[in-house]
């Protein structure tokens, strides 16, 4: 009996180990995962995933690849990587090395970048990716803008901006000898350097001010009056005007290759002097690379992928699959790579190149330079327009305020807290209450649901800008400031109370931003609601169709378009314009302009809802009455101002509310069709708090301060607008 116990007993032993086994193996057997983020699109894009299939089939490790959009790659990982839930390895641009090393989203290369392998890097781009004599990243590709000649109109041009602009009498009249995007800072950067000067300082003062800046942004002003280069150039009108025949030279990166059709014959050449006999622009150097998380940075796995993503091997690839500027040497000895004459060219262009810098400070340098920028060239003076940049910058940098002591606010919100319990216990004590929450305990079943997806939705996301409102300082080093973002708000960061930019200054544009678009949504609604009505009219469904399609439309295509027609050169209105005999307006020069821009772009998205919600309205006034009015001798205008007015306005005053607040907060067509301009003059109250957030430093706390203060105004506004639409409906 012992005997066949003790074998039983071995047998499940066996199973059990057998079980074991089982669920163990698939685990064992499973091969470790590497996560890599990334922005790219197009070649970039299917040469990474060429190189991560061949690591896989060479190496046995799984690389999972994710692709994130690139306007928000950067707020993503920042998110994501400090909070151990993002990628072991990204793809990134050399110059946020500066906020990610701030915020702890990057950690130092390591092994994966060993100092055997430096000598076979181009020493610039090793220079990029090495901050206080770390290398925190491994360079993958240089990325600079150089010189398109269009070969049968740039003469085969290797001079000089100078000689460039002497091919102005040789060309069409709607052709250019040089395009570039010359209202952006990033462009402008090289013929800043062409003057001695910078962006940002070594020592990460603002650069854009002083004699150079003012000598190269005269040149360019000087360069547009001459039409040497075309006004306010946008990157599509840079390419197209290109890609048409209609540019002699441009002045870009290696995308625009990519969009050029196949037979224009053209060739690159790096950067040019300014003058004859003079030094060449050095434009500023971007060095893709690949950059470990922390997480990442701890398996070895990951190491290793980046180590091999950045060899010679994988940067063959990406150079003839994707047309990547690498920066392996050893990939520059293939003949494919070295024959390659885009390549050839934009490698000698990154090696006269200056790396950007990695300071935190860059983030806030862009702004302001592209903002005095746009006021020197739209006429304003570069001795008042760039030292106002720098005042801008230095606001933007400037510390917050000192934390104050929580004891007030904790306070505050201790009594509110018992003022709320002792009248919900005084509520619950009353007889009546209990009956009628007896009563209703069936109904409260029924919305139970949605009273939690609303707090979750709602109420969460209210509390937490609330919260954050009260904070400064970065993501990753949060400062108490108590109420002084409000403070700063509420009293112009110091300055005058209606100086430019203040807080008041913008809540008046909002404020009549919302008035001139309600006003005009309401009327011209009202009356083609009224037309549409009539029973007489004829192909009415097919006018109501047509007529509703500016709303169906996404808000921000119609907001591009509508720039695009407004463009001063090339725009359908100033062709119009000229049609009639009228000169062309820069539109976003002035204020009046600009504003009146951005009107009649809201009122083309917003008339429909009007026109809808009066059709509806319509409808639902009874026939009778209108016939008892023609009867009592009422003219048409009468009976429409005495009677189809006053039975429209309980329909209609819901809905002015709403597209109050929906105007209020039109974010997409101020920030696509004006885009602040002139100098920030159109901004409204949400485009500002945006700039707080994503322009000006990443200031989240004084965004949310603003997010509350436009929640309380529009609480208040419609409270009071129902009110008083209430108290008019009750005394008629």
């Amino acid at each position: 009996m012992g005997g066949a116990r003790n074998g039983t007993q071995n047998a499940l032993a066996a199973l059990l180990l057998l079980l074991l086994l089982a669920l163990c193996l698939p685990a064992c057997a499973e091969p470790a995962t590497v996560v890599l983020w990334h922005s790219y699109r197009g070649a970039e894009e299917r040469a990474l995933v060429m190189l991560a299939r061949r690591y896989e089939a060479e190496k046995g490790v799984h690389v999972e690849l994710l692709a994130v959009p690139f306007d928000a790659y950067s707020a993503k990982l920042s998110a994501a990587v400090p909070r151990s839930h993002g990628p072991d390895l990204f793809i990134d641009a050399h110059e946020r090395l500066g906020i990610y090393r701030q915020e702890g989203v990057v950690a130092p290369a390591g092994d994966a970048f060993p100092d055997s392998d430096v000598i076979g890097f181009d020493a610039t781009a090793v220079r990029a990716v090495t901050l206080d004599g770390t290398r925190w990243a491994v360079p993958l590709a240089s990325k600079c803008v150089a010189l398109y000649v269009n070969d049968d109109l740039g003469a085969g041009h290797t001079g000089s901006v100078q000689s460039i602009a002497g091919l102005r009498a040789t060309l069409a009249p709607d052709a250019y000898p040089l395009v570039y995007e010359a209202e952006n800072p990033y462009y402008h950067a090289a013929i800043l350097d062409g003057f001695g000067g910078r962006l940002l300082a070594p020592d990460g003062a603002y650069g854009f001010v002083g004699h150079d800046a003012e000598m190269s942004i005269a040149y360019v002003l000087e360069l547009t009056q001459h039409r040497v280069i075309p006004a306010e150039p946008s990157g599509a009108l840079v390419k197209q005007l290109f890609a048409s025949g209609r540019g002699a030279t441009a002045i870009d990166g290696p995308w625009l290759a990519d969009d050029l059709p196949k037979d224009l014959r053209f060739h690159v050449e790096p950067l040019p002097p300014i003058y004859d006999r003079g030094r060449p622009m050095r434009p500023p150097l971007t060095v893709e690379s690949v950059m470990l998380s922390p997480s990442g940075a701890a398996r070895p796995e990951a190491r290793a992928f980046a180590r091999w993503l950045g060899g010679p091997e994988a940067a063959t690839v990406r150079a003839t699959v994707a047309h990547q500027v690498v920066t392996s040497l050893a990939a520059w000895a293939d003949p494919a790579v070295a024959h390659d004459a885009l390549l050839a060219a934009f490698h000698e262009a990154a090696g006269q190149a200056e790396p950007m810098p990695t300071s935190t400070r860059m983030r806030a340098a862009w702004v302001p330079a592209q903002e005095a920028m746009r006021r020197v060239l739209r006429g304003d003076s570069p001795a008042i327009a760039l030292p106002e940049g720098q005042r801008r910058f230095e606001d933007a940098l400037r510390p917050p305020p000192p934390p104050p002591s929580p004891a007030p606010l904790v306070v505050v919100a201790g009594l509110l807290l018992l003022a709320g319990a002792f009248l919900a216990v005084r509520r619950a004590r009353q007889p009546e209450f209990r009956v009628q929450l007896r009563g209703s305990r069936t109904a409260y079943r029924y919305v139970a649901h949605a009273a939690v997806v609303v707090f979750v939705l709602v109420v969460l996301p209210l509390a937490a800008g609330a919260l954050t409102s009260l904070f400064a300082g970065t993501r990753s080093d949060p400062r108490y400031v108590g109420l002084g973002n409000y403070v700063g708000i509420l009293t112009a960061r110091g300055g005058p109370l209606l100086g430019h930019g203040s807080f008041y200054v913008t809540l008046l544009v909002t404020l009549l931003w919302t008035l001139c678009n309600v006003t005009l949504h309401v009327a011209i609604g009202v009356v083609l609601g009224v037309v549409l009505s009539r029973p007489m009219m004829r192909l009415k469904a097919m006018y109501r169709v047509l007529l509703v399609l500016p709303w169906a439309v996404p808000s921000y295509v119609t907001a591009l378009a509508w720039k695009g027609m407004f463009h001063r050169q090339f725009g359908a209105v100033n062709a119009i314009l000229t049609a009639l005999g009228a000169e062309p307006v820069s539109w976003f020069s002035h204020f009046a302009t600009a504003f009146s821009a951005n009107v009649a772009t809201n009122v083309w998205l917003g008339f429909p809802f009007m026109m809808v919600v009066t059709l509806g309205a319509l409808t639902g006034i009874p026939k009778e009455v209108l016939e008892a009015a023609e009867v009592d001798g009422a003219t048409r205008w009468q009976r429409f101002w005495g009677v189809t007015v006053p039975l429209l306005r309980p329909t209609m005053l819901p809905a002015v509310v709403l597209g109050g607040i929906w105007t209020f907060n039109m974010f997409n067509v101020v920030f696509l069709v004006s885009g602040g301009e002139p100098d920030g003059s159109t901004d409204i109250l949400v485009s500002d708090a945006y700039r707080w957030a994503f322009t000006r430093d990443a200031q989240y706390g004084y965004a949310a301060a603003y997010a509350v203060l436009i929640f309380l105004i529009l609480a208040g506004s419609s409270r009071l607008l129902t009110r008083v639409g209430g108290a008019k409906e009750a005394s008629a």
